[in-house]
């Protein structure tokens, strides 16, 4: 599997590409082509340009959860693309509206909207897989004691907290292990290691990348640098939505590397 990081908040010195508080990444896996995530604007479309990474070849696109900075690039892609023979896999609450203090931050489009630019909606609140080892992981139960239960907001169709029960991720089954792409991982990144492995014939994790939702040092914090610290064995690539005061804890214990737009790993 090779991955090429085509958006995120953070760019390399020397890499003139464009960044945005936002993630999308381009994964290759045998003959399919798989976009995760398509950032907040147009510029993860530049960038993939500047790349050489040809968008006409897409076969899926997945969408970690519903917020704007994860899924409205989507809509400047079906703008300049043909869709028509991609998939879309999405938890079902990825369509629906969110409002986080009084600003919109939903996904700008519905699920019609996606039929409608020929796009194969699939059900992705079960996991769906994508290839032989690459799977989405459906909605992830919420078992750890340490990460936070707290709404992100609400949803603005209902009223009700915003818990982001449509958060989820990929896990590719390596030959060391699982690796985990993810986007913001409100549902807890330790929920989601334990739902990858158990749906995975391994026990440990060879590797992450993502947004881990880690923004303060605290004891949820704490707590998840142990479990890391047990179940994953490889390199940690935390990004987007991760402080650098929650980095510099990791690093203590962890092994972490530099994420930044034009980021390139393959993973056997």
């Amino acid at each position: 599997m090779k991955l090429t990081v085509l958006m995120d908040n953070n760019t390399y010195i020397d890499q003139y590409y464009l960044g945005e508080p936002a993630f999308s990444v381009y994964i290759e896996d045998g003959a399919e082509k798989i976009l995760f995530d398509t950032g907040y604007s147009d510029a993860f479309l530049r960038n993939a340009e500047q790349m050489q990474v040809d968008m006409n070849a897409l076969t899926y696109i997945v969408l970690s959860h519903g917020h704007n900075d994860h899924s409205r690039g989507l809509t400047f892609l079906w703008d300049k693309y043909d869709l028509k023979n991609v998939k879309l896999v999405a938890h079902s609450g990825v369509f629906v509206p969110k409002r986080y203090m009084g600003v919109d931050v939903g996904a700008p489009f519905s699920r019609q909207d996606c039929i409608d630019h020929g796009l194969q909606v699939i059900d992705g609140s079960r996991p769906v897989k994508i290839t032989e080892r690459l799977t989405f992981l459906g909605e992830i139960p919420r078992v750890t004691s340490f990460e936070s239960r707290e709404p992100i907001g609400e949803c603005t169709d209902t009223g009700q907290a915003d818990f982001v029960m449509d958060d989820s991720a990929l896990a590719y089954e390596g030959k060391e292990g699982v690796f985990i792409v993810t986007g913001c991982s409100h549902s807890g990144i330790c929920n989601i290691v334990l739902q990858a492995l158990r749906m995975s014939r391994h026990k440990t994790v060879s590797g992450i990348i993502g947004g881990f939702h880690l923004l303060k040092k605290n004891q949820q914090l704490t707590e998840t640098i142990r479990f890391l610290e047990h179940y994953t064995k490889g390199m940690l690539y935390p990004c987007h939505c991760v402080s650098f005061a929650a980095k510099h804890e990791m690093m203590n214990t962890l092994p972490l590397t530099e994420v930044g737009v034009g980021l390139k790993l393959e993973v056997e």
